[in-house]
């Protein structure tokens, strides 16, 4: 699971974490310098949404799962996004956020580079939100994108600028990763634009309990989901996934 320094979404690696560390895998986690990284703050804590902090930053059940991640040896001592290779693991995991400190993730060749990987040699690859945008400007080997010909979810348009329309008054950009939406990018890299699937419309967070809540789109060895609200079912598809494995 790699992430990067800061801005990372706490949700979307502490549930998936917690999922999988439940079934018996090991995670481990990887920085661009083996350093801990730290989640987005605003996410973590609410401060600066006002009002709608109790529906935009992390649940309790997203706090739990960070806040335990954190203490684990797998976060403590990541190893360095140069020091991931496709033959040293099972699986890979691309977990996402929405903050600028997520371009140098989002951007990175070397990331970039591991993602083909995985894909070309046919393993699993797990991708929430923001990760399904490394996914998809990972280049295969023919120099098209990794999704090109494959289905994919990912954040959509609707949900990036309805928060963004919601604080953009006194929050600025700060729900606007990029000028251009995620879904759109995506849509530009895959074989047709209908392959972005933005599945139903959903206000409310999944949990283990209520898994139906969450919105998942597995092709194959991949797996995508959407928003921090899919987190649970996300993790729980890919457990599955790697049971089938």
């Amino acid at each position: 699971m790699p992430i990067p320094s800061t801005d990372f979404d706490p949700t979307e690696t502490g549930v998936p974490f917690a999922i999988l560390e439940a079934a018996g895998h090991r995670v481990v986690m990887a920085t661009p310098d083996g350093r801990p990284g730290a989640a987005d703050p605003i996410m973590v804590t609410g401060k600066g949404l006002g009002i709608l902090a109790p529906v935009l930053r992390a649940n309790a059940d997203g706090s739990r799962a960070y806040e335990a991640m954190t203490a684990r040896a797998a976060f403590l001592s990541p190893f360095r996004w140069d020091g991931i290779r496709a033959d040293d693991f099972d699986a890979l995991l691309l977990p996402g956020g929405h903050a600028k400190g997520m371009r140098p993730y989002l951007e990175s060749p070397t990331l970039q580079a591991a993602t083909a990987a995985f894909f070309a040699a046919g393993k699993p690859v797990a991708a929430i939100c923001h990760g399904t945008l490394l996914a998809a400007r990972s280049k295969a080997a023919n120099g098209k994108s990794v999704l090109y010909g494959r289905k994919t979810t990912g954040l959509t348009r609707a949900q990036e600028m309805l928060a963004w329309r919601l604080t953009a008054a006194w929050m600025g950009d700060y729900y606007r990763t990029y000028p251009t939406p995620l879904e759109t990018e995506v849509r530009s890299l895959l074989a047709r634009p209908e392959d972005f699937e933005t599945g139903p419309s959903s206000v409310l967070r999944d949990s283990l309990a209520h898994l139906e809540r969450g919105f998942t789109l597995r092709d194959g060895n991949y797996l995508s989901a959407r928003w921090p609200g899919d987190a649970h079912r996300f993790g729980t598809e890919f457990v599955d996934l790697l049971a089938k494995r």
